[in-house]
């Protein structure tokens, strides 16, 4: 789950990391006062969970309270990568002297946590490790060791112009941004830049933080952010809040299964066959009649769909109650699809009567359901 550029200095805050002056907004009016209140020249920041606002439009700075409004006027209900902007973290303008790039996040290669660290903050991280990747020092982090403010000096004692004051105040920052990670579930925290101002002090001039949902039951305040999200479609957004793991892609045949593995599977197969996925839905193990229902209605309301493949593995799911529930849905359905079902394991011989029963074709393999969906999408 992504956080919002305000949340995540939020949290960087509690940790004791240093952020710049400044206050969520929702109208130029409001703008226009917190730029008044601060006396002093600003940046208005579009607050949207995609990465590129600069270069996109959607960080501006301002003079004088006037300006402040007009630009908000501007960016408040505008886009910026298909995301709305709804509102706008107004902050005061940074003195910058230096910037450097932090960041803790996942190596799932390595399976463990990897230290980013670069003197050259500010630009495309990912631009920098392309061409210059001698630039960005790495260290992955070995999980019962943790990372110490002794081992963040290392990281950082190739830096150019550091003194001994310096590299002991961004040890310290980096070690408390392993903290923040630990403390929050963290697959991704960063600062881009951790500006040095001319007044000496460190202050993270932008943040990102990316949550693991698996670990939401830990963060209770996050909770209701976690049922919509602002990068959803419509249908992502429907599917969250049935607690169903949806994803919309480009295709034309639905694809629903019980277990990630199995959908990216039969994905895969229906590719292979020469289909095009138009959607992965995962129901999940053990799941009901209802669950089964509500996720066939979803996929089949989705414009562009031709025809839907459901495959089940029947261990602690079983395939009566998977009969059942595509049974309902069909019943409930105006603009039905065809329907190819796959399914074996606990109650198969059951299920496969109930869907013959109903005339729905059902299949004992993959890959002749699979080559009999593409057919019926007319592929």
């Amino acid at each position: 789950m992504k956080l919002f550029e305000y949340e995540a200095k939020n949290i960087l805050r509690k940790h004791g990391i240093a952020t710049p002056i400044g206050r969520v907004v929702k109208s130029p009016t409001e703008a226009e006062m917190v730029t008044k209140q601060m006396g002093r020249a600003v940046v208005l920041k579009s607050q949207v969970l995609v990465s590129g606002r600069g270069k996109s439009g959607g960080i501006v700075f301002a003079d004088d309270p006037s300006e402040a409004g007009e630009v908000a006027s501007r960016l408040i209900g505008s886009s910026i990568k298909d995301s709305k902007v709804n509102s706008l973290l107004v902050e005061e303008k940074l003195s910058i002297a230096n910037q450097y790039y932090f960041s803790v996040t996942i190596d799932r290669q390595a399976r463990r946590y990897v230290v980013l660290a670069s003197a050259y903050g500010g630009v495309d991280i990912e631009e920098v490790a392309a061409t210059s990747p001698d630039r960005i020092a790495k260290y992955w982090v070995e999980p019962c060791d943790g990372l110490s403010e002794v081992t963040a000096e290392s990281i950082i004692a190739g830096f150019p112009q550091l003194d001994r004051s310096e590299i002991s105040k961004l040890a310290s920052i980096i070690a408390t941004l392993y903290k923040a990670a630990m403390d929050y579930d963290a697959e991704l925290v960063e600062i881009n830049p951790l500006v040095k101002t001319t007044s000496g002090d460190y202050v993270a001039a932008d943040a990102r933080i990316i949550l693991d949902d698996n670990a939401l039951f830990r963060h209770p305040e996050f909770e209701d952010k976690s049922i919509v999200r602002m990068d959803d479609t419509p249908r992502e957004a429907m599917a969250r809040q049935h607690k169903l793991a949806y994803v919309d892609l480009e295709g034309n045949i639905g694809i629903i299964g019980n277990g990630a593995g199995l959908v990216m599977a039969t994905m895969d197969l229906v590719h292979l066959f020469g289909g095009s996925a138009a959607n992965f839905l995962d129901i999940g193990g053990g799941a009901r009649p209802e669950v089964i229902k509500d996720g066939l209605i979803l996929v089949m309301s989705k414009p562009g769909v031709k025809a839907v493949l459901i495959n089940i593995l029947g261990g602690i799911t079983r395939c009566d109650l998977v009969a059942q529930g595509v049974i309902e849905a069909l019943h409930e359905i105006v603009d039905k699809k065809p329907v190819a079902v796959r399914m074996m394991g606990t109650n198969e011989r059951e299920g496969m009567l109930m869907l013959s029963r109903a005339r729905v074709g059902v299949y004992s393999d993959m890959e002749t359901a699979a080559r009999e969906v593409i057919t019926l999408a007319g592929g």
